[in-house]
């Protein structure tokens, strides 16, 4: 993400049982006395620092704040960088690959379901996908036709399986859309505390036009997302998944201003399961460090009033339905034959793909060629959804080769191009 840290210092939902917070919540209201000390407050929860040292702790402090139990929202990265991030993590898998050993997000999504499960309870658990071809970074999907809720985790890895076969990974990859999509969801439940777990693959695109002291698109409204979510209870997890890199999103976790509250975690699932200790032990660490801030974020919304608040002003989110054949969508087994990119080759590319370079994946294709980097040849770096590893540029390079000789230009005069 580049130059975001140092730029920003330079400048349906389905309603669920209400967890009020205790009668002394203080309700605020106007005057200046009151603004003051609401930007008091907001100073006061600026920075939330990790203080727990064991899940237990975190456990105890939520019941100290009067939160039994909360609502969970679960968003799913399906860009096409997952191809590639698992290089080293995943012995150069897709990370979304469906076969018989879980792969990174089945891994990721078991746990969640064993260790923060128990915090939702009523056990329905809103679920999207977002970054794919039919909802780039504008929209997301529902994993249920209807945009209904899964029941327990055991249906978000069932419908998850279902879904991967027959999708296009895309891009770019922004936040956004899931943000805002929870946010919808937080706002039409009256105020209802939500923590939203993003399990992403690497980090929001910028491209490399994009100077230091600005934003890209994506990086612009991920920010203003997370900016306009602190005004909801809802806390942000993002789970990191893959090779990474992470290093923006670290900085990112503690340093995004002009929030009601900091509403931001970054936990880097591959590092906690890569440790030398018990898998019970790195789901115990998994669990703490998701759930770290969520007591004193928890304490933020109540103190700040926005707990039990509903405004009407959030964006109403129409989530696209999830990318299955009509006929795969009523069968309730799942499928397991093939890889995931196999299979994914034969469902229709969405209006907005057709439009996109295939080879960024973020860049309108060029009129002539049907690629907007004719001019990049020899420059794969200059991608903006690129990898920097050598041999994902020479894919890369590949794929350039393949997608101009697909739309019927030969070898020979892709070569005269370069060499003129």
């Amino acid at each position: 993400m580049g130059g975001v840290i140092g730029a920003l210092f330079r400048g349906g939902g389905h309603r669920r049982e209400m967890h009020r917070a205790p009668m002394n919540r203080p309700v605020y209201g106007g005057g200046g006395g009151e603004n003051h000390r609401r930007t008091m407050l907001t100073k006061k929860y600026s920075y939330i620092p990790d203080n727990y040292q064991s899940l237990d702790q975190v456990t105890a402090a939520l019941r100290d704040q009067g939160l039994e139990s909360s609502n969970l929202i679960l968003g799913i990265d399906f860009t096409k960088s997952n191809e590639w991030t698992g290089k080293r993590s995943f012995s150069g898998q897709s990370l979304h690959r469906i076969g018989s050993t879980p792969n990174p997000y089945e891994q990721a999504i078991s746990i969640i379901g064993k260790t923060l499960a128990p915090f939702d309870d009523d056990n329905l658990i809103p679920c999207f996908g977002f970054g794919d071809a039919t909802t780039h970074d504008y929209n997301v999907f529902s994993f249920h036709p209807d945009n209904s809720p899964c029941h327990g985790f055991e249906e978000v890895l069932s419908c998850y399986k279902k879904i991967v076969p027959h999708l296009r990974l895309s891009g770019p990859t922004s936040f956004a859309p899931i943000v805002e999509a929870a946010v919808d969801i937080v706002d039409r439940s009256g105020g209802q505390y939500h923590v939203l777990v993003i399990v992403a693959d690497g980090q929001v695109t910028r491209s490399v036009d994009t100077s230091d002291n600005d934003l890209s698109p994506q990086e612009r409204r991920t920010v203003d997302s997370i900016v306009m979510a602190s005004s909801y209870p809802l806390s942000i997890v993002l789970v990191g998944v893959g090779d990474g890199p992470w290093e923006d999103m670290q900085k990112f976790d503690d340093k995004i201003p002009a929030r009601q509250f900091d509403n931001f975690q970054f936990v880097n699932f591959t590092s906690i399961m890569s440790r030398s200790s018990t898998q019970q032990q790195k789901e115990s660490a998994f669990a703490l460090a998701a759930l770290m801030e969520v007591p004193i974020q928890y304490k933020a919304t109540m103190e700040l009033g926005i707990l039990g608040q509903s405004t009407g002003k959030a964006k109403r989110i129409m989530p696209a339905p999830p990318p299955l054949p009509s006929a795969a969508g009523r069968q309730p087994s799942l499928r397991r034959e093939g890889s995931a990119a196999t299979a994914a080759a034969a469902a229709p590319p969405s209006p907005r793909e057709d439009q996109v370079c295939p080879i960024c994946l973020t860049n309108a294709k060029d009129l002539a060629f049907g690629c907007g980097h004719m001019g990049m040849w020899g420059e794969p770096d200059q991608m903006p959804n690129l990898s920097t590893d050598d041999s994902v540029q020479a894919e890369a390079v590949l794929r350039m080769i393949k997608c101009l000789w697909t739309d019927g230009i030969e070898l020979k005069s892709v070569l005269n191009v370069q060499n003129a």
